[in-house]
């Protein structure tokens, strides 16, 4: 019988509201910058963000009485708040039976390899206090009769560590923390894009000071673009990942991320090569990751041509009917893209199949109305005919039922009310999909505070590059969490650096760019830039990477960074000025990456995680029952490479790429109760240094 779920249930857990009033900051005073009226801010904090990780770093710093402010490009918008998949994870330690090894949960985390071992630690052990903190302020999070947290398997996870609240999980967090903000009376600037970050010193005392900001409710006749000033002696980078990076992406539309804004200042980056690519619904519609119980259900996957002609084209993939559909429903829980299930008719060649259907300029479609047509010469698709681990699933979840939607309706129904709720009914028409940029693994270096290289500024959530080359699905919202908390704690607990300068030399430089950009003949405009950037990402560094294009890639952002430093980039109006600087923190970032992968490529990188390097040298090649895919031959991966880390910063004019070993943790057999409690009774555990692995 089909789970019947109450509409208020389906109300909540789809559509989820959100506060409607929060508490607005106001400038401390309005200063007189070449003629122009720029307000100015001052704060002890600044979070850049109001996702889920932001959220969290401000709700911390506010109960440790710390005077923040969030500045957000548009309130309750952005990569938390608008994504998810059928039941969108959250990763921690587990509650369940006997709890969690913290270290076996570390290494679980790191298993990919290029993941700092004292990073995994923290995001282990944090998890317990993260996740408690959001049960408290009323994450509904599933329990059983007894009152353990729901668990079950997602992908790179050996133990069941996983629990949601369903497809919506990332935007309850929002949600409670947002309330929660409100409670503690958090200030915010809505409407706020940060344009740059604001320093003084040099060197090793080179510090984070503020930034400047362009605030829509600053705009006026005195200020026509809004930019504003916003001093503050510790800032939290937390605006997520660098979504418009790609063209094919599942994020949500305008979301920029703070990568290029950290590399404008010259902060270190890693794992700038590492990222999750898998199957979802288009940008331009609704985006969403079609993983879990979409796949699980065994839909028919289909595409259509230019001429209307249907194509059951996975059956040129694979052997067997059983095969087929076995490996649909394993994209359930190996929903990321990786090389090596590419091999041995594994569940990742589904994703290479639908690329290279997509490549010919075919629509990709899953039908939960029809189940997996046979392959030739195979009998017909049939619920006894399928892998064990597939057979056991469904019945262990009582659904052997007849066709993909009933299967769906009786394992979660929310899964088609959340697409209904968004203007596509599941059980009426297709789904048109395709293989998308989902997450960015790496990003700004941190130390196990969530600090970057440059001090008094914090990088957290999507932002901060603490995953390795895989990981558990769900361990990012974990680490968003635990690092919110983590960078709270250490902006209370050590001393910063303050200043009184107003800034006017920075902005009189920003107002001349902005009007010299404003009459450029020559300056190309933002959708040109856009469609350069994005059209160039994803056909040369998608999860599908042909070495020999790269170099060439490289060059181009190159000549494009070296057009936009001459000549900027055009705005036709004032409302634009943000949206210019983010393009071009955006070229930056493109240059960065394709600087990390040419590098990681030249240095004998081979495909590893979500990145298949293909080479006509490649001694890795997938095989479907028609042969061999010799257009899709790839490098296989030097294990060698696990253990460092790719670190890329800006430079005098240019990139500086270095190859580093990986932070080691320490003996926690040395730790002991009365030997350690001093250090935290004197707070000398928050001005302890990492250990370098060369050390």
């Amino acid at each position: 019988m089909a789970t019947t779920i109450p509409q208020s249930i389906l109300t909540h857990l789809t559509d989820v509201a959100m506060p409607r009033h929060v508490a607005t900051a106001s400038p401390s005073l309005t200063q007189n910058i070449a003629g122009y009226s720029i307000p100015l801010y001052d704060h002890e904090a600044l979070v850049i963000g109001s996702g889920a990780a932001g959220l969290r770093a401000a709700v911390e710093l506010r109960r440790r009485g710390i005077d923040v402010v969030v500045a957000t490009q548009t309130l309750f918008w952005g990569t938390s708040a608008c994504s998810g998949s059928d039941k969108q994870t959250l990763h921690t330690a587990s509650t369940s039976f006997h709890g969690d090894d913290f270290v076996k949960l570390a290494s679980a985390l790191g298993a990919g390899g290029a993941m700092d071992a004292d990073t995994a630690y923290v995001e282990a052990v944090g998890s317990i206090e993260a996740f408690i903190g959001l049960k408290s302020i009323g994450l509904p999070l599933p329990e059983d009769r007894y009152g353990a947290v729901l668990r079950y398997q997602t992908d790179h996870d050996e133990a069941g560590r996983a629990t949601s609240c369903g497809p919506r999980t990332s935007r309850l967090m929002v949600k409670v923390l947002a309330e929660e903000a409100i409670l503690l009376n958090t200030l915010f600037i809505d409407h706020a894009t940060v344009i740059r970050l604001l320093t003084e010193g040099e060197g090793a005392y080179r510090h984070i000071v503020g930034a400047v900001a362009i605030v829509k409710g600053a705009r006026c006749p005195e200020n026509p673009w809004g930019l504003c000033v916003i001093r503050a002696s510790a800032v939290v980078l937390a605006a997520g990942g660098p979504g418009e990076l790609f063209r094919d992406s599942v994020y949500p539309k305008r979301c920029f991320g703070s990568l290029g804004l950290a590399l404008e200042t010259g902060l270190e980056t890693v794992n700038l090569t590492e990222h999750q690519f898998g199957i979802g619904t288009r940008r331009d519609e609704f985006p969403w990751n079609l993983s879990g119980t979409y796949m699980q259900s065994m839909p028919y996957i289909y595409s259509v041509d230019a001429h209307g002609q249907e194509h059951n084209f996975l059956a040129r993939f694979y052997r067997t009917t059983r095969e087929l559909a076995s490996n649909i429903f394993r994209k359930g829980y190996q929903w990321p893209v990786h090389a090596s299930r590419m091999l041995d008719f594994g569940s990742s060649l589904v994703d290479l199949a639908i690329y290279s259907e997509a490549q010919q300029g075919n629509t990709i479609f899953m039908d939960f109305n029809r189940n997996p047509l046979p392959v030739e010469g195979s009998p017909d698709f049939s619920l006894e005919d399928l892998d064990d681990d597939v057979r056991t699933y469904l019945t262990n979840n009582d659904a052997n039922l007849a066709l993909p939607i009933e299967r769906l309706q009786h394992m979660n129904p929310l899964a088609i009310e959340l697409y209904k709720h968004n203007g596509h009914d599941l059980t009426q028409s297709p789904l048109a999909f395709n293989v998308n940029h989902q997450h960015m693994n790496g990003g700004i270096a941190v130390d196990t505070w969530g600090q970057t290289s440059l001090a008094g500024c914090y990088a957290i959530g999507e932002a901060a590059g603490t995953h390795g080359v895989t990981r558990p699905g769900g361990a990012a919202l974990n680490a968003g969490q635990v690092f919110g908390l983590r960078c709270a704690k250490h902006i209370k607990a050590t001393s910063r650096n303050t200043t009184d300068s107003c800034f006017a030399s920075e902005v009189s430089a920003l107002i001349s760019t902005i009007r010299h950009d404003s009459t450029s003949s020559q300056a190309p405009t933002i959708e040109a830039v856009k469609a350069e950037i994005q059209q160039r990402m994803s056909d040369v560094a998608g999860f599908i990477c042909h070495i020999n294009q790269v170099p060439e890639a490289l060059a181009a952002t190159r000549r494009l960074n070296e057009q936009i430093t001459q000549h900027g980039i055009a705005i036709t109006h004032p409302n634009q000025a943000a949206q210019r600087f983010q393009w071009q923190q955006m070229a930056l970032a493109c240059e960065a990456l394709l600087t990390a992968l040419n590098f990681y490529i030249e240095q004998g990188g081979g495909s590893r995680g979500a990145r298949v390097l293909c080479s006509p040298d490649g001694d890795q090649v997938p095989s479907t029952r028609a042969g061999v895919l010799t257009d899709y031959r790839f490098l296989a991966e030097n294990p060698q490479q696990r253990q460092q880390q790719l670190v890329v910063h800006w430079s005098n004019g240019g990139f500086r790429v270095k190859v580093q070993g990986l932070r080691p943790l320490e003996d926690l057999s040395t730790l002991f109760f009365e030997k350690n409690w001093p250090d935290f009774l004197t707070d000398r555990i928050y001005h302890h240094s990492p250990t370098s692995a060369d050390d």
